[in-house]
């Protein structure tokens, strides 16, 4: 008898745990074996927090996340285009991508469709560091400094542009000093060969900056500025006013009133798989707990620091999640159709820009020239603001 209520149990709990495996199993269906997304080097918070996420699909469902590591902005999206991979961890060249400016305005590229999967919101501030044995308090007061410019890298310069624009300023008024890259850079601003530099407050070289002799400060964007900000949104229509918590010379008790974006976003194609999407969606706020503490930025992909109403349209698979769990409503739907209406009329005005281009035989400067007038134009025509519009006529 004892033996046959053993069995009886034994039964029952392998039962119990075949049918979780199964549920797991269905919850899955759609993830396949492998995913793949590209994502910034290797030891960066973007990285850092796609590896988290990656663990937590192959823990729970035996899924593989290959992380792609990719040191530029073009490095990130040509595997995503290329279809290599069905995601990138990206930046805020995910908008310039979207709009065709920029590296984006040539032949090879043209405005992307893009959608938002999910993004990372988290306590840090997007910003313009300043040496801090300057005596700068505000971004006025650059004025003649040196400013670094970062060849190839609009993500950098724009903003650094718009911060500038904060104080009243252009690059007509700082002198400005090239650089290679971003950790170079860095490197100049704590050798003295430059007076600010831009990045995330949580990144890895304002902690070298913040340490050296220079020591660091985060000059503030006051939230009640509005000229500041009308003349910030002219060049950058992304920002959002935010207190940071975190970061080099950061806390809680002294937090940094400025601006930022959300980082990292995680994008696809228009044309990705929506239950692909939506079960990719469905993990990452499931299982939110166990990745949160991975990286200081982890925390960002909270569902209640999603913002539904940003600047890039969202994906369909991760719609279908969002109403299910009741934090999409008619109004970020119509933000949302705006935003895929915004993209469809920029594609638009792009293949009538290539097939006048291939007639006219125009150069390559000359033809970016002829697509920012045409994107202007088709933009307008359709109440559509096209920003930018005087920077890409200079």
């Amino acid at each position: 008898m004892r033996r046959w209520i053993y069995k009886l149990l034994f039964t029952l709990i392998m039962g119990l745990g075949h049918q979780a495996l199964a549920q797991d199993s269905e919850q899955a269906h759609e993830l396949g074996r492998t995913i793949a997304w590209s994502a910034y080097n290797l030891g960066s918070t973007g990285y850092n927090q796609a590896v988290a996420i990656g663990k937590v699909l192959k823990d729970h469902y035996d899924v593989n996340l290959r992380v792609v590591p990719a040191k530029n902005d073009v490095s990130r999206l040509l595997p995503l285009v290329k279809k290599r991979v069905q995601f990138s961890a990206n930046g805020i060249a995910t908008y310039f991508a979207q709009e065709g400016v920029f590296q984006f305005a040539d032949a090879k590229w043209g405005p992307l469709p893009l959608r938002m999967v999910m993004m990372s919101y988290g306590d840090s501030n997007q910003a313009l560091a300043v040496a801090a044995d300057l005596g700068i308090k505000s971004y006025a007061d650059l004025r003649g400094k040196r400013i670094p410019y970062v060849r190839g890298a609009p993500a950098l310069n724009i903003p650094t542009q718009a911060f500038l624009a904060c104080g009243g300023l252009t690059w007509d008024d700082v002198e400005r000093v090239d650089f290679p890259g971003y950790n170079s850079m860095w490197t100049g601003l704590v050798n003295d060969q430059v007076d600010a530099a831009i990045a995330n407050t949580v990144s890895g070289p304002t902690r070298k900056l913040e340490a050296s002799p220079r020591g660091i400060y985060w000059p503030p964007v006051p939230h009640d500025d509005k000229a500041c900000w009308q003349r910030m949104s002219k060049v950058v229509p992304f920002f959002i006013p935010h207190m940071a918590t975190r970061g080099a010379g950061i806390s809680k008790q002294h937090p940094h009133e400025g601006a930022t974006y959300p980082y990292p976003l995680l994008i696809t194609l228009s044309d990705q798989k929506e239950g692909l999407v939506h079960d990719l969606v469905k993990v990452i706020h499931q299982h939110y707990d166990e990745y949160k503490n991975a990286d200081p930025g982890a925390i960002g992909w909270a569902m209640d620091r999603q913002l539904f109403q940003w600047s890039v349209p969202y994906h369909e698979g991760a719609i279908r999640y969002f109403r299910s769990i009741g934090v999409w409503n008619e109004q970020t739907d119509e933000h949302n159709q705006r935003l895929i209406q915004r993209q469809e009329v920029l594609a638009n005005a792009w293949q009538t820009h290539v097939a006048v281009q291939s007639q006219a035989g125009l150069g390559k400067q000359a033809a970016k020239a002829a697509w920012y007038l045409s994107r202007a134009s088709a933009l307008k025509g359709e109440g559509f603001d096209p920003i930018w519009e005087e920077m890409m006529q200079d």
